[in-house]
This record gives C-alpha cells, sequence and structure tokens, in this order.
C-alpha cells in the first residue's frame, strides 16, 4: 500500500507529525511505503513550510508541491468563485499524484477542504478530535462542546474525507473515559464556576488554560499520532485495503477501535 502524504507543512507540529510516524514505523519494522508527499506550499512562503518540506527531502520521500496561494490569488482576479477554484486546484493535484500510484492518501495538517471530485478519486484519511457521532469543528470547538454537555467519554477518528465535512465512513478510532479519580476534581472545580459564570464567560477569561479543558486537549493530543501510525500500520501490513475510494478490512468490521493499542503506545513513551 503507497501512501500519499498530504500537508500545508504550516507549523513544527505538521514536521513532528511526519518524522514521528516515520520514527514509529523505523521501531516496529513496518515497511510504511510513503509513495509521495504534497505540500499547497512552495519554497519561499513560509520559514515553518520550508522546514516541512527540507524534512520531506532529508527522508527521501517525492515531493509534489502546488501553491494554494498563488493560484487562489490568479482565481481571484478572474473572478473564480471559492467552491470553482476549489475543485478546478484539486483537479490539477490529482493529475500531479495520479503517476505515483498511490492506495491512500492521509491529510497530516493538510489546510485546504479537499474537493468532492478528489474525494471520490482518492480514499483520503483524514484525522477528527472527536468521537464517531461526537462535536464537530476544531479540537478546541470539540472540547468545549464536551464540557457544555458534561461528557462521560471523547477520544478521536480517522475517518474519510467526503464532501461533508467531519462526517465521512469511520475507519478507526479510540476513546477515554473523562470520569474518575483523575478527573473528578476537575470536574467540581469546572462546576463550580460554572454555577456563576457562562461557558462563554470561562472561554473567555480562562481559554486553553482552564484546567478541565486543558487535561482533556492533553490527554487527547497524545494520543493522535499514535492513532494515525497505528491506523497507517493496519494498510501497510495488508489488513487495510481502499477500493474505489473506500477503505474494506479483510478480517474484521469496520470502525476499527484502536484504543488498546493507542493506549498502550501513551503508557511506553
Amino acid at each position: 500500500m503507497r501512501i500519499g502524504w498530504l500537508s500545508s507543512g504550516r507549523d513544527q507540529a505538521a514536521t513532528n507529525l511526519l518524522a514521528d510516524v516515520v520514527a514509529r514505523a523505523q521501531r516496529d519494522d513496518v515497511h510504511l511505503e510513503i509513495g509521495a508527499v504534497f505540500s499547497d506550499r512552495e519554497r519561499g512562503e513560509g520559514s515553518e513550510s520550508d522546514r516541512f518540506l527540507d524534512l520531506v527531502e532529508r527522508l527521501g520521500f517525492p515531493l509534489v508541491t502546488l501553491s494554494s496561494a498563488a493560484s487562489w490569488a490568479e482565481a481571484q482576479k478572474l473572478g473564480v468563485s471559492r467552491a470553482t477554484w476549489r475543485a478546478e486546484y484539486h483537479r490539477g493535484v490529482s493529475d500531479l499524484l495520479v503517476p505515483y500510484s498511490l492506495g491512500v492518501l492521509v491529510m497530516a495538517g493538510y489546510m485546504l477542504i479537499s474537493s468532492p471530485a478528489l474525494c471520490r478519486k482518492f480514499a483520503i484519511l483524514n484525522l477528527h478530535p472527536a468521537l464517531p457521532g461526537g462535536p464537530k469543528g476544531t479540537w478546541q470547538q470539540v472540547i468545549w462542546q464536551l464540557l457544555e454537555e458534561e461528557a462521560g467519554e471523547t477520544g478521536a477518528m480517522i475517518h474519510l474525507a467526503t464532501a461533508q465535512l467531519d462526517r465521512g465512513p469511520v475507519v478507526s478510532s479510540f476513546r477515554f473515559s473523562l470520569r474518575g479519580p483523575d478527573w473528578d476534581p476537575l470536574w467540581r472545580q469546572f462546576r463550580r464556576k460554572r454555577a456563576t459564570m457562562t461557558l462563554a464567560e470561562i472561554a473567555a477569561s480562562e481559554g486553553e488554560e482552564e484546567p478541565l479543558f486543558a487535561e482533556i486537549r492533553r490527554r487527547g493530543e497524545a494520543r493522535e499520532i499514535p492513532l494515525l501510525y497505528q491506523t497507517l500500520r493496519e494498510f501497510a501490513e495488508g489488513r487495510l485495503n481502499t477500493s474505489s475510494g473506500a477503505v474494506f478490512a479483510e478480517s474484521t468490521r469496520l470502525p476499527l477501535d484502536l484504543s488498546d493499542l493507542v493506549d498502550a503506545e501513551v503508557a511506553e513513551r
């Protein structure tokens, strides 16, 4: 299974993500074949993305770039709508990637919304920091909604990218409880604040430093790279495959619950 890696490389996290997944595969002697890395930023567009491109070259992966910023600027001059531009831009991305015979694409810090046609042509994996059926939006929006609902558990999922954001078929996930001795004091102090403040007021006052919010993020973030790696390992070792933009398992039903494998990875660190 040849994997295509899509990233904007906009920050250090994007660079760390690629480096970490590759290091884990080397540690476990897993033949994780990254057939091409695509970035929508070209050299000179930003220092962080340049560092990401440097990493790709050091790792020896084929590098493909097509500047989304330059493409969108040209489209705006011509009065092209965002949706039309997105379709045309990703048609170009698809043409660039086809020669690499990629079996699955993974969005890892890729900051663009894929076009519906690209989602139909390739099986594209996306990580969303919520359980299947859970909150949509950014990880910040997800956590605030968890607090609003006083959710009993959370997690993250790898799903197929579709035209419907954060709602494609789920391939794998992990979950962890938000209850128990470690969590109860955090919930008590949060509820005391809720007795006199709205959630919006707490967010404005403390933001991501709110202790319960911060702990949910810390534990979730620590598990996201292991989830991505363990999911890609399933492809590399032949237990997951793709056909016509869909993902199927050889001997089990989807989605995969990888909580035990993810927790084992976190415990080793």
